[in-house]
């Protein structure tokens, strides 16, 4: 049975680490929300440490620049891992190819040149990897929608017939469907990858709920906190689909927000969740999370 709390610091004491969530948790995408910094912030003094758990196609570095940009406080967190990571390593290690299309925005291009610490001496020793026109390509790099304010996957139909006819696999850089930037809601990379498979394409995922990004989360946790075990850590997120099913799967403990993604159901900043109706949304989905609260605080 899920329990709902009022604060992180009502349960946090159990924890010595925590695996956040970004998008809908920390920020959303225009800017930090306060409560939750201090949230992060309280839990790192008492000795916890935070891991910011991003399905962002970004690698490490860029996602740096971005919350420095959305004026997230280095203090509030210890560590990053992200989607764009998990996805760079099986990009470097030939998983669809070295000749790919990319299929994402500019301001995604750092997936193919920024490196975190860790992966950099990889990225060097390894064959490169060219980008080129769909036509030429080998395979797949998605990191989003061309243009995510405007377009839909349906815009997007026709390239990808094209590719499964060419029989290219996807690497999803980002298995979000949705995220909401600001007041409106766009669609990720994962809508893309999602429409891909259901016309008899084939794609990869990295980020949440699949198991590379964990990996990579865990090598990292251990790094700069060794020892920690499962139990003691606590993954805190929005997606129902994602960062909840995710931690599960991991065998973790959970924290699901409820004013984030499904906001349209429990309200973006209420005060108190209405248990029974939790109750009857979470049997729907089939989760069942640890702990539910309607914002990070």
């Amino acid at each position: 049975m899920t329990q709902i709390v009022a604060s992180l610091a009502e349960v946090s004491g159990v924890y010595r680490a925590l695996y956040c969530d970004l998008w809908g948790c920390l920020h959303d995408g225009k800017r930090a929300f306060p409560e939750a910094v201090e949230a992060l912030r309280a839990f790192r003094a008492r000795g916890g440490t935070v891991m910011l758990l991003t399905n962002s196609p970004r690698p490490k570095p860029s996602v740096l620049r971005q919350l420095q940009n959305l004026n997230v406080p280095e203090d509030c967190y210890d560590e990053i891992a992200s989607s764009g990571d998990a996805a760079q390593h099986a990009l470097i290690t030939g998983a669809v190819g070295r000749k790919v299309y990319h299929l994402g925005p500019e301001k995604d291009d750092a997936f193919f040149t920024d490196f975190a610490e860790d992966l950099r001496p990889l990225a060097e020793s390894a064959a490169p990897i060219v980008k080129v026109p769909l036509a030429e390509a080998e395979g797949i790099v998605c990191t989003g929608l061309f243009d995510d304010l405007t377009e839909t996957p349906e815009d997007y139909r026709a390239t990808l017939l094209f590719a499964r006819e060419k029989g290219l696999k996807l690497l999803c850089a980002n298995p979000d469907i949705m995220v909401d930037y600001g007041h409106k809601r766009i669609y990720c990379a994962g809508a893309l990858a999602q429409a891909y498979d259901e016309m008899g394409g084939q794609s990869f995922y990295f980020g949440k709920p699949h198991p590379p990004i964990y990996d990579l989360a865990r090598r990292r946790l251990e790094a700069i906190r060794p020892g920690i075990a499962a139990e003691d850590i606590l993954c805190v997120g929005d997606g129902i689909g994602t960062d909840i099913q995710g931690g599960m799967s991991e065998g973790l403990d959970t924290l699901f927000i409820t004013g984030g993604l499904a906001s349209d159901t429990f309200g973006a900043n209420g005060e108190h969740l209405e248990p029974a109706r939790l109750a009857d949304w979470l049997a729907q989905s089939q989760l069942s999370p640890t702990f539910a609260i309607s914002r990070l605080r």
